[in-house]
């Protein structure tokens, strides 16, 4: 593996595993928070999903292909949270998710929010990057080290799960509805916290 590889596959891992960048950790958190490990291909596939969209807008805006407003998009990843713990609060007593694991309108709104996020990751990632010719394989190493980050984070939520309704006897619908409100919590701060002089 190229030093410059590990490089930004490390730099990607630490962004997203990281306590400064919480508004995407937050957001990792929020979208698991209705699923237990026994879903492992479900959360799997959300991530993905969501992986696939902020791949897309970061390289995109990376790249300079595509322009936006940074403070609309610093507005938008914290309403993306509020919104994905309002529709947790829905689903508190549906239990086991029924369809495809695979194909669900839930990984679809995932990867449409991580269009959004992707443009949050760019701003990092522009500060970055070289002037050279090595900006795919940078681009492709900061994508890896953000998933196997979002995957360290739901590992690491599935096991306080697995301790709190196994062995603590926590109810599952009350570890989604608190992971929830406390993740939409964040998100209604965060949004308060905007310029919205700068948005608009």
């Amino acid at each position: 593996m190229s030093s410059v590889f590990f490089t930004y596959l490390q730099l990607g891992f630490h962004h997203i595993f990281n306590l400064q960048a919480y508004d995407h950790m937050v957001f990792v958190l929020a979208m698991c928070a209705v699923y237990s490990g026994s879903e492992w291909r479900r959360i799997l596939a959300l991530v993905t999903s969501f992986t696939i969209g902020h791949s897309i807008t970061l390289a995109l805006s990376t790249l300079e292909m595509i322009k936006f407003n940074t403070a609309l998009i610093e507005l938008l990843i914290p309403i993306t949270i509020l919104l994905t713990c309002l529709y947790n609060f829905t689903q508190l007593g549906n239990g086991r998710k029924k369809g495809n694991a695979l194909w669900s309108w839930n990984n679809l709104f995932a990867a449409a929010f991580g269009l959004i996020h992707g443009m949050g990751f760019s701003n990092y990632l522009k500060s970055l990057l070289g002037q050279g010719q090595n900006i795919v394989l940078e681009l492709l190493a900061f994508n890896i080290g953000i998933e196997l980050g979002q995957l360290l984070i739901v590992l690491l939520v599935l096991i306080i799960n697995l301790l709190l309704t196994r062995f603590l006897s926590v109810k599952k619908r009350d570890w989604a509805l608190g992971i929830s409100s406390a993740a939409g919590a964040i998100a209604l701060m965060l949004i308060l916290e905007q310029d919205l002089s700068a948005v608009f």
